[in-house]
């Protein structure tokens, strides 16, 4: 089996699908075992790449199982308001950061409140939610205003307008698309220990050739099984929305990995998925263009011809 980082041409014009598939066996087959954060323990490997064409609609949603593609898109919508707090994606049903404040409340205060229970008290209760739905100035904030300070005339500094990153890659590509530096980072380091998780999906940079504009992704950590599938659909969904807003045609989406690993609880999810072939081409029809790239509304989002293999649970290492 060829590996991700080094693809057969035949496995790639099979179905772009197989990339992912061949990267998962890699990391389980011939991965270094260690202990890592978490204390679950992986297999990694250092260093991987997966490219995705996204013309006529093609977007990399999995189908060797099913991938729920509204989560991650409301929790892609929630990133570009800035929001930091758990509390508007509970109320759209959106689970994937609870677990981060929960492990905080139960560490900070002793109780031992089961998962569910906190979650619904967050829903519930704005006061707490406020208190302990925060995960600090994760993703949205660094995107959308990252921090400035300015310099007084008494040698102290004080709070400055926040940079907006999104907004400045939009217009940057509509005024100087042959720049090489439409970028949008995550990896703050100042503000690294105030995070509940330090950015994964840490750095986008856009490209354009021609009438298309191409995206690349840089991920520091990895988790293919569980946040991969979400990580690539996001990716993809962001480029097409700022493909629309400055009249470009979508590209290639390249992702790339540095620390790419399987948690060794997933075992079982690992040897379905692998059992599995994929199995048609799903495609995104974003139904209207908004006045904004921060105007886009769940409705906006279409997914055709999408019928995977059902799908597989696995818990969480936080």
């Amino acid at each position: 089996m060829a590996s991700a980082a080094n693809l057969s041409e035949n496995s790639a014009i099979r179905h772009p699908e197989w990339q992912y598939l061949e990267l998962m066996r890699q990391i389980w087959e011939q991965g270094s075992e260690r202990v890592d954060r978490t204390g679950v323990g992986t297999r990694s490997i250092c260093g991987a790449m997966l490219r995705f064409d996204l013309a006529d609609g093609a977007m990399p949603l999995l189908t060797t199982k099913r991938v729920y593609w509204k989560t991650a898109t409301r929790e892609m919508l929630w990133f570009l308001t800035g929001e930091t707090n758990i509390r508007p994606l509970v109320l759209q049903g959106v689970k994937i950061w609870n677990e981060w404040p929960h492990a905080r409340y139960v560490k900070e205060t002793g109780q031992d409140i089961a998962l569910d229970d906190f979650v619904q008290r967050i829903a519930d209760d704005e006061e707490f939610a406020m208190r302990w739905g925060d995960l600090g100035p994760v993703y949205g904030k660094q995107w959308v205003d990252w921090p400035t300070y300015r310099y007084r005339k008494d040698g102290l500094f004080e709070k400055g307008e926040g940079i907006n990153q999104v907004a400045q890659v939009v217009e940057s590509l509509r005024s100087n698309p042959g720049s090489r530096r439409h970028i949008i980072e995550g990896w703050n380091v100042a503000e690294l220990d105030q995070m509940a998780l330090p950015p994964c999906h840490k750095t986008y940079q856009f490209h354009v050739a021609g009438d298309r504009l191409n995206c690349v992704l840089y991920q520091r950590s990895c988790d293919v099984a569980l946040g991969l599938p979400f990580n690539l659909w996001s990716a993809a969904l962001l480029q097409r929305m700022i493909a629309q807003q400055t009249d470009f045609e979508p590209g290639e989406l390249v992702w790339m990995g540095g620390d790419v690993h399987l948690y060794l609880n997933h075992e079982h999810l690992i040897t379905e998925q692998l059992a599995r072939e994929p199995q048609g081409h799903p495609v995104l029809e974003i139904a209207r263009r908004p006045d904004s790239i921060f105007d886009y509304r769940i409705e906006d989002f279409v997914v055709q011809n999408y019928t995977p293999h059902g799908p597989i649970k696995a818990p969480v290492a936080v």
